[in-house]
């Protein structure tokens, strides 16, 4: 019996809209910039994280949705801007004198970010499937308005928070933490960052503890965490999340509707159940689906094969027709 071919997984930290940037890039192509290449593939998945965005923790669910494609279509995940703790002699912000856009790290900039990121390398020829997790739903129902040149074939909304989220029972909780107490997680973070690497990881071992199976890629991705400069970026985000997130774009959903699938948990309380009972009810015809699997909202942690595994089967239609 063979051994299973490792999955080519090639890793990249880059500066987009002048911002630390990291990419993880399932499959053998590295470049999608250039049309003139005979081989580029007609379809690039891109996944648009959730916060914290750290591209590491969509590692294994990329690889799983790779091969659930039968490795025919690239899957490309990008971190948000500043989420990720660039490798050493790397800034957090490159060191130009042209500033490329106003407040970056907030929710208007993530993205703008995006949209930079596939302008700069994807080739207009290649249709998207965009998958979005969380927060990453509103940033790509906010791309799909602002850049309705984008070829998107299907955007795949996982655990949207795309409405009211200070009033979810989540962000009752965390609304006054983020926009008023923020600053003072810095300290402890600052302190904890000095511990070992190894320290680093236990900690985050015993603070998922609760878990039966927790993704090995998880651990190593929290351990980014201990950055205070990750963090503040990251609570920044955040806060304004609170702020700004706060009616769905009906408008939006509705030009796109044929494009979309949602897919809502049970009993999250990011975006609790009525939510979609709404949503549903406002759209009769859409393609929303409430999660009968009891899949956590940060399903990264512990169910990226299994999510990985359904997406692939609902594009199955979608990819015959290509």
């Amino acid at each position: 019996m063979r051994s299973e071919e490792p999955v080519p997984l090639h890793e990249e930290f880059i500066y987009c809209c002048g911002a630390a940037t990291h990419v993880l890039k399932c499959g053998p192509w590295k470049d999608l910039s250039k049309d003139e290449s005979k081989n580029l593939p007609r379809l690039l998945f891109m996944i648009i994280p959730g916060n914290p965005g750290l591209a590491g923790y969509y590692r294994t669910f990329i690889q799983a949705l790779y091969c659930g494609l039968n490795q025919q279509y690239p899957v490309w995940v990008v971190s948000h801007a500043g989420h990720c703790k660039p490798p050493s002699g790397m800034e957090m912000i490159e060191d130009t004198d042209i500033k490329e856009l106003e407040d970056v790290f907030g929710l208007n900039g993530q993205v703008e970010h995006k949209l930079n990121f596939l302008k700069k390398n994807v080739s207009k020829n290649i249709k998207l499937v965009l998958i979005a997790h969380s927060i990453g739903c509103y940033i790509t129902l906010e791309m799909m308005k602002r850049a309705s040149e984008l070829q998107v074939l299907r955007s795949v909304l996982l655990f949207p928070t795309i409405e009211r989220m200070a009033q979810s029972p989540q962000g009752k909780l965390m609304t006054p933490l983020l926009c008023k107490l923020r600053y003072v997680l810095y300290m402890p973070v600052y302190l904890l960052s000095f511990l070992p690497e190894g320290v680093k990881a236990s900690l985050v071992r015993f603070a998922l503890r609760g878990m039966k199976t927790c993704d090995e890629s998880s651990i190593t991705t929290s351990v980014n965490l201990f950055s205070v400069d990750c963090i503040a970026n990251i609570l920044y985000m955040a806060s304004q999340e609170m702020m700004k997130v706060v009616e769905r774009d009906s408008t939006t959903i509705k030009q796109n509707l044929k494009k979309l699938i949602f897919y809502y948990g049970i009993g999250d309380s990011w975006c609790p159940q009525h939510y979609y009972d709404e949503i549903k009810m406002d759209f009769p015809d859409g393609d929303i689906r409430l999660c009968e699997k009891g899949l956590r909202h940060a399903f990264v942690l512990d169910a990226s094969k299994e999510m990985a595994s359904m997406i692939a089967d609902w594009l199955q239609d979608d990819l015959t027709k290509l």
